[in-house]
């Protein structure tokens, strides 16, 4: 067991704090804040919004939910629906029946799609990240660029928070990525041509931001917000993506008694939706599954490549990633996303589902909402049922993190070169039976105390060696007591996030 001294050293080391930083930046930033009327959330109302005032909830009224509107950051919950209404006492979710599935177990992902402004979860993420720099004065909205380093969402996520500031954001992310990625950053930064960096490659080549952001750092207005090891944002999704999730559970599982959490089921990604998992666990003894590209199976076998997941960040292990709290991997292939995309998006897939496969219409329209890797999700999800022979008794979780619409520039690019002569119903069989009624495309592990130890190992390449990370703040990661000892944060930045309402003045809705 580490000494409670070391890791209470290694969060300050590793930025967390609730120390104020300089007084000058906290104040210019209230000043901003008190100019622009705006106000703050805490991660306690974000985790259960029925706990956010009446009148903060009125004003939402009438309000696009994809406006950079300050008022839309009470949206950045899981609560919300599509047309804006909300917080709801559930989060939207879909069950993927046992006709589209083929297993018993009941499979649920929550709908990443609902989020304002991206459409995407990855907005909670750089809600997060920002947020506790914001009120110890780490950050100055007034001076700083904030660089968003990602694969796309979560870069998406900070420009949208950037902008509400009037504050220059700066997107980092892979050429390679989704076209509609770029279409909208094109809109919503300051200075497009000096706020979209372009990185050699594609969803794999996530060394490549970081040798970016490293130059970028150099200049002292630049503040790096990376998303692969800030804390901050393992600590949103523990606190509040958890017990949304929690909820969506709870709702599926209905009047069962004999219902079990059997496991929560993630693209690693930045490792941050994965905390969600720690909070499930402790909470319910749900299994923690990590899930990846096979053409890249960094976890699996220490292995790289590329890929067109979008949303799963790999070549290396994020700093945020609990590995020793991990239960398994699952590696799933591009071949199957691109394919389950077609299906679920082609009047000829649709067509095949509701009439070959008898599912309802409304459930086919539904996994519209579904994107690349919520697609993966779910195959990872159905490969995790198999290998643990689990029943119509176990739920599993997992989340939509976007939806097909991100990925309309791809689909097309995909079908003319893989069905140059249109998708029809032998194509939509096909897709299915090979992908979903075998159910076999995905890869497995289940991870024992050596296998764990051998993926945090991995992470010491691209931690200690190439970002200079310090060593003792990177093995101290291997203690559970490092994870839970950094809750209280949490219930402090709400204070502190109480305190900075109070000084600009938008505290009086509380």
């Amino acid at each position: 067991m580490t000494d409670q001294a070391e890791i209470a050293r290694a969060h300050a080391s590793l930025g967390l704090t609730t120390a104020i930083a300089d007084q000058g930046v906290y104040q210019r930033t209230v000043d901003r804040f008190r100019e622009r009327n705006i106000a703050l959330p805490t991660f306690a109302e974000l985790a259960d919004p029925s706990t956010i005032p009446s009148a903060r909830i009125e004003a939402l009224s009438g309000l696009d939910r994809n406006e950079p509107d300050a008022r839309n950051l009470f949206r950045v919950n899981w609560f919300g629906k599509l047309d804006g209404s909300g917080p709801h006492a559930v989060p939207d979710y879909i069950e993927l029946p046992s006709e589209l599935t083929g297993v018993d177990a009941r499979i649920v992902l929550a709908f990443g799609n609902r989020f304002p402004m991206i459409k995407a979860h990855k907005v909670l993420a750089a809600y997060a990240c920002l947020v506790p720099r914001l009120v110890t004065g780490r950050f100055d909205p007034t001076a700083h660029r904030a660089v968003w380093p990602s694969t796309g969402n979560y870069a998406r996520g900070g420009v949208a928070i950037s902008r509400i500031m009037a504050c220059r954001g700066v997107a980092v992310l892979p050429e390679g990525m989704s076209k509609a990625r770029f279409d909208w950053l094109e809109k919503w930064t300051l200075d497009p041509a000096n706020d979209i960096i372009r990185t050699p490659g594609t969803e794999s080549n996530v060394k490549e931001i970081y040798d970016t952001c490293n130059e970028l750092e150099k200049d002292p207005e630049i503040e790096i917000l990376n998303q692969f090891s800030e804390f901050a944002n393992y600590l949103g999704h523990y606190s509040v993506t958890g017990p949304a999730l929690e909820k969506v559970y709870l709702d599926a599982a209905g009047n069962n008694p004999d219902s079990r959490l059997a496991a929560y089921v993630s693209a690693s990604g930045s490792g941050g939706t994965l905390a969600a998992g720690d909070y499930l666990k402790a909470n319910h003894g749900a299994r923690i599954v990590a899930v990846e590209a096979l053409e890249c199976p960094t976890l699996l076998e220490n292995g790289f490549g590329d890929h067109n997941i979008q949303g799963i960040g790999d070549k290396h292990v994020p700093l945020i990633h609990n590995v020793m709290n991990t239960d398994d991997v699952v590696a799933v292939s591009d071949r199957s996303t691109d394919s389950l995309d077609a299906l679920f998006n082609t009047p000829a897939g649709r067509a095949y589902l509701v009439d070959n496969i008898g599912l309802a219409p409304a459930l086919v329209e539904s996994l519209h909402d579904m994107g690349y890797s919520s697609s993966c999700n779910a195959l990872a999800a159905i490969k995790i049922a198999k290998e643990h022979d689990l029943d119509h008794n176990d739920v599993i979780v997992s989340v939509a993190t976007d939806g097909a619409e991100m990925y309309d520039a791809e689909r097309d690019s995909y079908l003319a070169d893989h069905h140059p002569g249109g998708y029809d119903t032998v194509a939509a069989a096909a897709d299915f039976g090979r992908e979903l009624a075998s159910g076999d495309t995905a890869q497995h592990l289940e991870l024992t105390q050596a296998q764990r130890r051998r993926i945090f190992n991995l992470g010491y390449f691209t931690w200690v060696e190439q970002q200079g990370t310090d060593f003792a703040d990177f093995t101290v990661r291997a203690d559970q007591a490092f994870w839970t000892g950094m809750h209280g944060f949490v219930a402090d930045w709400d204070e502190q996030i109480r305190e900075f309402n109070g000084r600009t003045g938008t505290r009086a809705a509380d």
